[in-house]
């Protein structure tokens, strides 16, 4: 019998593979220059990555959660305070604003894109709002013209976690431009990933990013002379040595991304399984291609048993987390988001993933879920 080859969620060897000699070369040039930390393969990164976001800073931090965490800070939030984000994210969206003993709160999605409906932030504003935080689900820039009338009608801060958009455009601006500032994350899997944790805030103030600068490194804007508590969130001159490798290809790979998709869309229309909306004047990145079925978790199991690795991102909205259970949500406050978690899936996506392995994932959910 013949074996049947797996088709992984996420393939990074393959990236390895491709990339070996050049990142091998980079991290031997850290190697010879002994800087560890930060250093000018971070400062070479920061420059280059900026510059592909169209913003004027890039502050290189160990991940997106700092990322998140600084921007909040350099934006005043404090404890008592409150800032409104999505229920349908990963906790490090909310984790930076609990750090601060500020307050999560959430808002339910717009079922069609799963990110945060803009058109019911509006009533959780209160004295004690100070900021929002739109996330750029699965690289799908969210409504940011929507959010940005509010915020500046009722004197708000916005921060984009654009920790899934690397390369994702929103009418024409590539995300992370749009607003007050932005947190990437570079962890393995995303689109563009270290080899371990990094992550980046990026701004077009000067003053959040003098700020981060100095926070990232225990509050030091001189060596050894500390002008407030800060942090130790330097990112590794390895990481951005790598991230500068891998940034070079990004587009091709986002490229690879968009075709991946949108072959998904075209095999998958007429089936039972819902996809969400993209916006013609958009593009999104495509960190992950989620679908949404009533029998997930069957499918998921068929389709395991067929040699085709899927995932769920993710499977409890944040107000449904024991974390954030003290917040007091009861179940159902936020309908569509909880909906959205409990049918979810992701298909494997990757750019070295075939036009065959496209094609037999999509015919094997036809056939489960059609």
């Amino acid at each position: 019998m013949a074996t049947v080859t797996t088709i992984p969620h996420y393939d990074l060897k393959a990236e390895y593979a491709e990339l070996r000699d050049e990142i091998l070369e980079a991290l031997d040039r850290v190697g010879r220059g002994t800087s560890f930390s930060l250093g000018p393969e971070v400062g070479e990164f920061e420059k280059e990555f900026a510059a592909f976001c169209g913003a004027k800073y890039c502050v290189a931090v160990n991940s997106g959660t700092s990322a998140l965490h600084l921007a909040l800070l350099a934006l005043g939030v404090q404890a008592g305070d409150e800032v409104i984000t999505s229920p349908n994210t990963f906790i490090a969206t909310a984790e930076p604003i609990s750090y601060l003993g500020a307050k999560p709160v959430f808002v339910d999605i717009d079922p069609a894109t799963a990110n945060i409906d803009a058109c019911q932030i509006e009533r959780a504003i209160n004295s004690r709002t100070r900021a929002i935080i739109p996330v750029h689900l699965y690289g799908r820039p969210a409504d940011m013209d929507a959010v940005l009338e509010i915020a500046r009608r009722h004197k708000l801060a916005v921060i984009e976690d654009a920790c899934q958009a690397h390369g994702a455009r929103y009418r024409g601006r590539t995300v992370g431009s749009l607003a007050d500032a932005a947190a990437f994350s570079f962890y393995p899997s995303k689109n563009l990933g270290a080899y371990g944790e990094g992550g980046a805030l990026v701004t077009n103030s000067d003053r959040i990013a003098e700020f981060a600068r100095a926070a990232r490194v225990h509050g030091q804007r001189q060596r050894y002379l500390n002008d407030f508590v800060g942090f130790n969130y330097r990112m590794d001159g390895f990481q951005g040595a790598v991230l500068r490798v891998k940034l070079r290809h990004l587009p091709k790979w986002d490229a690879r991304r968009q075709e991946v998709a949108h072959a998904y869309r075209q095999m998958l229309t007429g089936t039972r399984l819902d996809m969400p909306v993209d916006d013609p004047r958009d593009e999104c990145a495509y960190h992950l291609f989620v679908v949404y079925s009533d029998q997930r978790d069957c499918v998921r199991t068929q389709m395991e048993a067929l040699g085709i690795e899927t995932a769920i991102h993710y499977p409890y909205p944040l107000h449904r987390q024991p974390a954030y259970a003290s917040l007091g949500y009861p179940s159902g406050t936020f309908p569509h988001a909880e909906r959205a978690c409990a049918r979810v899936m992701s298909l494997p996506l990757f750019p070295s993933l075939t036009d065959e392995q496209v094609e037999r994932t999509a015919n094997a959910l036809k056939s489960i879920a059609g």
